[in-house]
């Protein structure tokens, strides 16, 4: 009896997780009413489309993603990495999307590829309608929904002005994309053989392969990107994100990787897993301090931090806006002096000061000096600006 009631309450609390980002079944949109092009049937499977999960209008950032479900190119794990997904993004103002693209072996390239270019463009195309600005649209994909989000990056159309299509007048590509445990490679062993089985068919055109190993395709065009993955990942191993953030470095893409040493493939959000989970509050954070959660201009920066009337040694001085979808601005402090640049520096207007005192070279307990006092603002201007702070 003890036993029983156990496992009862591991059952309800693992409904309860679920339930954090399940909701009712959001609009649909689809992305060829006209006649999908390459359709070999009139079934559901030969019909792309997006489901619609638009931000709540009073914290809309404007921001907006295209979820790319995995499944290897043969299915769809369309709540765990689709609608929990987009449920997640809503939290904090970004419109999402969770596109059904069409699957092999029904479907192959460059079928998907077609899918997330109109999804693309769509979004794009639409952006008004869904309060969404059309300079910070992105895409997202896991797995081999992952390839797809990185064909998306490095396979663009450019849009055409004179189309009598309006979606085809607009560039499909995205803004950010974010690439979770993706599969990246359609040549190398440590690749996914079903994933390349199901996009390409039994025996693939080398060229062919060759031009979808999406981390061969990386340019300075490429939008920023950020990776997540795990080492113990046996289905799609790190070494597709390790390939594709080398090119990155190579051709100067901004971005960011996350490699957990545990944890398996096709974890989603790992909610259950206190370590891993914390990836999508990484992703967060590189959304807010890349400025793609909200249309700030910064400037730059310097000045002299002063305690007790010492310069600081060692330290490091944070200007925090009062937009929270804003970066914050982070500069080091050595013998008192900071300085940031305008890409770096802080939002221009009203921005909260925090300091913390690292020590000098011998180790000794960082502290907030700032805390001990009256909140500290300072209104930064478009221009150069010069701010000294001194703590007493």
């Amino acid at each position: 009896m003890i036993r029983y009631r156990r496992i009862v309450s591991v059952v309800l609390l693992g409904v309860l997780c679920l339930s954090t980002y399940r909701t009712e079944a959001a609009d649909m949109v689809l992305l060829w009413p006209e006649g999908t092009p390459g359709k070999v049937g009139d079934e559901d499977v030969d019909q792309p489309w997006m489901w619609v999960y638009p931000a709540d209008k009073a914290t809309a950032t404007g921001t907006a993603v295209v979820i790319c479900p995995g499944g290897g190119y043969g299915g769809l794990a369309l709540e765990h990495e689709g609608s929990q997904v987009a449920r997640w993004f809503n939290s904090f103002g970004v419109t999402a999307f969770v596109l059904k693209y069409r699957l092999g072996p029904r479907y192959h390239h460059p079928a998907p590829m077609q899918d997330v270019q109109r999804a693309m463009q769509y979004v794009r195309a639409n952006a008004g309608n869904y309060r969404v600005v059309s300079h910070r649209i992105g895409v997202m994909g896991f797995s081999a929904g992952g390839h797809l989000a990185s064909t998306c990056a490095t396979h663009f159309l450019a849009g055409d002005p004179q189309s009598t299509d309006p979606l085809a007048r607009v560039s499909s590509r995205p803004d950010f994309a974010i690439l979770a445990y993706p599969v990246i490679t359609m040549t190398e062993p440590w690749g996914h053989g079903g994933s390349k089985r199901n996009l390409l068919g039994d025996k693939p055109d080398p060229e062919l392969a060759k031009s979808l190993s999406n981390d061969l395709m990386v340019t300075s065009e490429t939008p920023p990107t950020f990776l997540f993955h795990t080492a113990e990942d046996t289905s799609v191993p790190v070494e597709n994100s390790l390939a594709f953030y080398t090119a990155m470095r190579k051709h100067k893409v901004p971005g960011e990787m996350h490699i957990y040493q545990f944890g398996p493939h096709g974890v989603g959000f790992a909610s259950g897993d206190p370590a891993l989970s914390t990836w999508k509050d990484r992703l967060h954070d590189w959304l807010k301090n890349s400025g793609l959660l909200a249309d700030v201009q910064r400037a730059a920066i310097s000045g002299k931090i002063v305690f007790n009337g010492t310069p600081i040694s060692r330290g490091q001085v944070a200007f925090h806006p009062l937009n929270p979808s804003a970066p914050v601005a982070v500069a080091m402090i050595r013998n008192g002096d900071y300085k940031l640049d305008a890409t770096h520096g802080p939002v221009i207007g009203n921005n909260r000061v925090t300091v913390v005192h690292m020590g000098d070279v011998d180790p000794v307990p960082a502290r907030y000096m700032a805390a001990e006092q009256t909140p500290l603002m300072v209104n930064v201007l478009d221009d150069s600006n010069s701010i000294d702070v001194e703590i007493r």
